[in-house]
């Protein structure tokens, strides 16, 4: 079943990324996404050897995706009075809780979306400033990830909306009540900051703070969803040889 506790770094090979070397992550990707769109189609999920990717073929296209480590700690920053203990959110960013899977192929050579939401720096990696992006994508708003989103409408479409999105990928605890919003890390301005990310102890921490409720309710939400849909199938998921 799900272990929420569980770091991926600790059976990723040493100097791998545990996005597509950790074999337990890719399993639990598999498990939690291979379910019922919200159109009621299968996006049934399979994987291959290290390193690993989620693929898709059926009538709905083909998808290649990749998991993807979402929740920054910023730890190769140096902010005043901050340590480096601090900064390590305790694995947390490295469980299931902070994982995602984005579509993994390069469209015309540009940017995917991991790529885009790290090296945009309105974004700076964040997963809160991420998601509203990808609300206003749905919602037809502008953001600093606009021109990416559009190039992988095809993978966000299969979602129907912006709550098709989040409730498929039980993101719940990142938005408000009625997926109207985004839960920010910290206050918000409208992308108006030429990089969000925290400069005083102040701001680090209050980022912290938010940052680890929302992966530990994250993990919760997972927890509770697999063990209400998953009894049972990782045994017989096994009984068949389907396992890394």
């Amino acid at each position: 079943m799900i272990d929420t506790s569980f770091d991926f770094r600790s059976d990723t090979p040493s100097g791998k990324d545990p996005d597509t070397f950790s074999p337990t992550l890719c399993r639990y990707h598999k498990l939690l996404w291979s379910k019922r769109l919200p159109g009621g189609e299968l996006f049934d999920l399979d994987y291959e050897t290290a390193p690993f990717y989620l693929r898709h073929r059926s009538s709905l296209g083909k998808f290649c995706l990749s998991s993807d480590t979402v929740v920054p700690t910023f730890k190769k920053r140096t902010i005043d009075g901050v340590t480096k203990d601090e900064m390590n959110f305790g694995g947390l960013g490295y469980t299931i809780g902070g994982m995602m899977l984005f579509p993994a192929i390069k469209i015309d050579g540009k940017w995917t979306i991991n790529q885009a939401r790290g090296c945009t720096k309105k974004i700076s990696d964040r997963f809160d400033y991420t998601v509203e992006c990808i609300r206003r994508h749905y919602s037809g708003g502008d953001c600093p990830l606009s021109e990416v989103l559009a190039r992988y409408t095809d993978f966000l479409e299969l979602f129907g909306d912006f709550q098709g999105f989040v409730e498929f990928f039980l993101l719940q605890d990142i938005v408000t009540d009625g997926c109207d919003g985004v839960r920010f890390f910290t206050p918000f301005d409208d992308f108006e900051s030429p990089m969000p990310v925290p400069t005083t102890r102040e701001e680090y921490l209050n980022y912290r703070t938010h940052a680890m409720d929302f992966l530990k309710a994250r993990n919760r939400r997972i927890k509770d969803w697999s063990e209400q849909h998953l009894n049972g199938q990782q045994a017989e998921q096994d009984a068949d040889g389907d396992s890394l």
